[in-house]
């Protein structure tokens, strides 16, 4: 990992290019934060380093480790079928998907938002109220009937309805709701006060709402994600709870050694450079592992946290608007 060059990240977080947070945390006490932007517009209220930010798919590993806990419980095994722990009837579906083929992206099932085939979330809600959405259920009418998209461990391909999936199996084996199990058995053990699924339509204090552009107008994006989140996306976070999960993961507070190595080991390669675990994503710089990430994208909502395995550091960028300094990014690695 290069350097921290504090006016180089400086230069980088200029508004109105950036709206949102960087934090970055090394082992050596070395930090770094700096907020941009505002976090309602219309109030004219700023972002902070304590501002809560939706963080879309960057909470699938959330779902992960919640599926890990029960195979700790001993409730499920990551080579279980789909058919022996979950109850709801997919009657397109092989019934040879496993939890780690959900777990990796490499089930074959459809999706309901195929970022493949698709690149406006929005408008998957046109026919689908976004305020009807608000359990992983929901989710079922969008996908549940349709068929396979390929063999089962074949081959990964990115999908949203596989951890959809893996929560209801969350909520068959622990008989809670999806996001009331993350919030006693993740946030709360991991220390992440300020975390939570919050509906778009309620957020509490120090949350920023998402911004979206059309035609020259920025509105807020509540008519263009689901009204709460789920297992496939939605939660919010600030930059200190990220710090926190990283911290708890790692250090065996949410899972067992052995589960959690499971967890962080490659076990598809998407490119040359990158692999997937269980709900996070990993990168190489030559031979060696650089980092652990996880990254989300929504309309009005981007962002990206990684574990840096050598430095030990960690570095997390939230922004309520849909751009998204990649570049900056990339300077850090």
């Amino acid at each position: 990992m290069m350097p921290l060059n504090k006016v180089e990240v400086e230069g980088w977080l200029k508004e109105p290019s950036f709206s949102g947070v960087l934090s970055y945390r090394g082992k050596e006490g070395e930090t770094f934060e700096k907020s941009v932007g505002y976090r309602n517009q219309s109030e004219h209220l700023r972002n902070d380093n304590k501002t809560k930010f939706a963080i879309a798919s960057g909470c699938k590993i959330f779902t992960a480790v919640a599926i890990g806990q029960l195979v700790d419980q001993g409730q499920l095994s990551f080579d279980h079928k789909l058919k022996e722990c979950l109850s709801i009837p997919f009657p397109e579906w092989d019934e040879e998907i496993t939890i780690e083929h959900l777990l990796t992206h490499t089930s074959g099932i459809p999706d309901y938002f195929d970022e493949e085939q698709m690149d406006d979330y929005g408008a998957l809600w046109r026919e689908h109220p976004v305020y009807m959405m608000t359990t992983p259920e929901d989710f079922l009418a969008l996908f549940q009937n349709d068929p396979m998209k390929g063999v089962p461990g074949d081959s990964f391909h990115y999908n949203n309805a596989g951890f959809i999936i893996l929560g209801l199996v969350v909520e068959e084996c622990s008989g809670e709701p999806f996001t009331e199990y993350v919030q006693k058995n993740i946030f709360n053990r991991a220390g992440m006060s300020s975390s939570g699924y919050y509906r778009t339509d309620a957020l509490p204090g120090n949350t920023a709402v998402g911004y979206v552009e059309h035609d020259g107008e920025v509105r807020a994006n509540c008519f263009e994600v689901p009204v709460k989140g789920g297992p496939d996306g939605g939660a919010y976070i600030n930059a200190d709870d990220m710090e926190r999960f990283w911290e708890a993961l790692l250090q065996n507070k949410l899972l067992s050694q052995t589960t959690k190595e499971r967890m962080l080991t490659p076990h598809v390669e998407v490119n040359e450079q990158i692999s997937y675990g269980y709900g996070v994503w990993m990168k190489k710089k030559g031979e060696e592992w650089l980092k652990f990430y996880v990254m989300g994208y929504d309309p009005g909502v981007s962002f990206h946290s990684a574990y840096f395995t050598k430095e030990e550091a960690v570095l997390t960028i939230a922004s309520n608007h849909s751009d998204f300094p990649f570049d900056l990014v990339l300077s850090f690695e």
